[in-house]
């Protein structure tokens, strides 16, 4: 165990911004996320300790991960927990808080893991456990298992996070932080535990407005989602039992209710006095929602250092060294030889052709067109979309030859998500012989850095207004790889037509699923697969203006650096 005067790693603790999230995407081997939200938040993470910025991350232990997906033959997912031991990968500590969940006592035990940068900066990200001896059996489960069904499961994980994570901070040494960073609502309740510090500090026993004022001015939201159900909503009843009335902040805690219900995103919205969008499109949704606040917009990025391919990486490093410094220099690969880039993709490739024969059997052939589709399996994703007609494809397929690789895993509740998975592999059969389509199971980091990479063509079908982002084509992109992409999240800022990739339809709101089948299947016929067989010099072209263009901006250093400026910077310390 480290003495708790080590756990501060710079001399800046007063400034740091605690980084506040459910999920957080460490590596593969640490389970601790489910899909894009926790990459994002480890990609924040990763970013800051680049730039050397005061940051601080706080979330919880999975001992049972989110679930390892296993595909039957009949393509049914079956979830099975995941095997990790924590102390192989995060660092134990002897800091223990205690905090109040439906009236009783549950003691967390702190965990500690680093995030190294480019200049040797460490982030630490701290991990919150309650599987300790002291606790009952059901508080011991609280931090087993990622978004585990059952609401009153989900609002003391809640708790754990935002309460908890408060209190490990302060035992942590971190007093005064200039920002709290809440990823998602799922940490709203750290502003329970600011305001009730207030109070507690003048010996009170009620908040004030001034206390409000006061958490508002060292709140900063992050809302991820356009989709209703994915914000989280506890009854009024379970809100008064797990919480209780009695606490200094429950005039606060009510005041985020709607129609009897306690909305974490209402809560966090109200507590903030800064709060983005994830994309230009996801901030005006957001703020037809909620349209009382203020929302900003500060477009997703991701972490150039983790998803660029080996191959990729050693080619920038010729050509462009200054890139993991500076992600901007990413536009100067306009100047790199295009026969390079197409020799690094080809390894890239063959790296996706290797797994899917070692996990699938399936042997993909290199010379082929390989579209990739690899996403959270949900309804609004539209995994089907490219098998709404089988007879058009294989027509399409029969002139020019296509294979198609998908992968993703759906909600263990997720029926929509689940029989949409099952859809694909009856496609596959119905397409053998004329098309190869595999899905690959269990994606995780790791597979996505293969599949970012190895496609020749990025594939994103989800219905508008329903994307937010969508950081997987920003992992294409940097690997020089084009997006055929419907027109919503970070594709309407990123999509530029024949130079970063190829639009599935017009800039229309909201999406016609017939209309887009249609325009899918032109564009492939008409444009993708032509360019890709006839024009094979444009086409390896179109992959060195990919990069340049997309892969240089949309970057988690350019998205960090825009929460500091606007964000962070103005922050009221108190």
């Amino acid at each position: 165990m480290l003495p708790p005067e080590t756990y501060i790693t710079n001399q800046y603790q007063n400034q740091t911004v605690a980084y506040f999230s459910m999920e957080v995407a460490l590596e593969s081997a640490v389970p601790t996320y489910s899909g894009g939200l926790g990459v994002l938040a480890g990609d924040t993470l990763r970013a800051a300790a680049d730039a050397g910025f005061p940051m601080v991350g706080m979330t919880l232990l999975y001992r049972k991960g989110y679930f390892r997906q296993v595909i039957d033959a009949e393509g049914l997912q079956h979830e099975e927990p995941v095997e990790w031991d924590p102390g192989e990968r995060v660092h134990e500590t002897n800091i223990r808080v205690t905090i109040q969940i439906q009236g009783r006592p549950v003691v967390l035990k702190v965990w500690r893991y680093s995030v190294l940068g480019v200049r040797n900066h460490s982030v630490p990200v701290f991990l919150l456990d309650a599987d300790l001896p002291e606790n009952d059996e059901w508080s011991r489960t609280l931090t087993n298992s990622l978004y585990a069904d059952g609401s009153t499961y989900r609002l003391a994980q809640e708790m754990v996070l935002g309460i908890g994570g408060v209190a490990a901070l302060r035992a942590l040494g971190y007093r005064r932080p200039s920002a709290y960073h809440m990823n998602e609502g799922h940490s709203a309740l750290l502003s329970v535990a600011l305001m009730e510090e207030m109070v507690a500090a003048r010996g009170d026993t009620e908040a004030t407005p001034d206390d409000l004022a006061g958490v508002r001015s060292r709140c900063v939201f992050t809302t991820h989602t356009p989709v209703p159900a994915g914000h989280d909503v506890f009854s009024g009843d379970m809100a008064r039992q797990f919480l209780g009335e009695g606490r200094p902040a429950w005039k606060m805690i009510e005041s985020s209710f709607i129609e009897g219900s306690l909305n974490m995103t209402a809560l966090a919205l109200h507590c903030s006095r800064y709060v983005n969008g994830v994309a230009m499109r996801h901030a005006q949704v957001s703020r037809s929602m909620f349209p009382q606040y203020a929302i900003n917009s500060i477009t997703n990025g991701v972490h150039a250092g983790t998803w660029v391919s080996d191959p990729l990486q050693r080619l920038y490093d010729e050509y462009v060294p200054e890139w993991r410094r500076d992600n901007q220099y990413l536009r100067y690969a306009l100047d790199i030889p295009i026969v390079e880039i197409e020799r690094a993709h080809g390894e890239a490739k063959q790296d996706l052709i290797d797994v899917v024969a070692e996990r699938n059997g399936v042997k993909l052939n290199p010379s082929m067109c390989t579209i990739v589709f690899a996403r959270r399996a949900t309804p609004y994703k539209r995994l089907g979309l490219l098998f709404s007609n089988p007879d058009r494809l294989a027509k399409i397929a029969h002139r020019r030859p296509v294979q198609i690789v998908l992968s993703g895993k759906a909600a263990p509740t997720d029926y929509g998500g689940r029989d949409s998975i099952k859809h694909v592999h009856e496609m596959a059969e119905t397409l053998r012989g004329c098309v190869t389509v595999t899905y690959l199971a269990d994606y995780d980091m790791d597979l996505a850095r293969i599949l970012c990479a190895g496609a020749d063509v990025w594939l994103n079908t989800p219905q508008k207004p329903y994307e937010a982002s969508g950081t997987s084509g920003m992992k294409a992109a940097m690997n020089g790889v084009p997006s055929l992409s419907v027109l919503d999240g970070w594709w309407i800022e990123g999509h530029v037509e024949w130079f970063t990739g190829w639009a599935i339809g017009g800039a229309e709101s909201t999406s016609d699923p017939s209309a887009d089948a249609e325009a899918l299947y032109r564009k492939l016929e008409s444009a993708v697969l032509p360019m890709f067989y006839d024009r094979a010099k444009d086409f390896a072209s179109m992959r060195r203006s990919t990069i340049a263009l997309n892969g240089s901006f949309f970057t988690s250093q350019r998205m960090v650096d825009q929460y500091i400026k606007n964000a962070y910077a103005t922050a009221d310390l108190r």
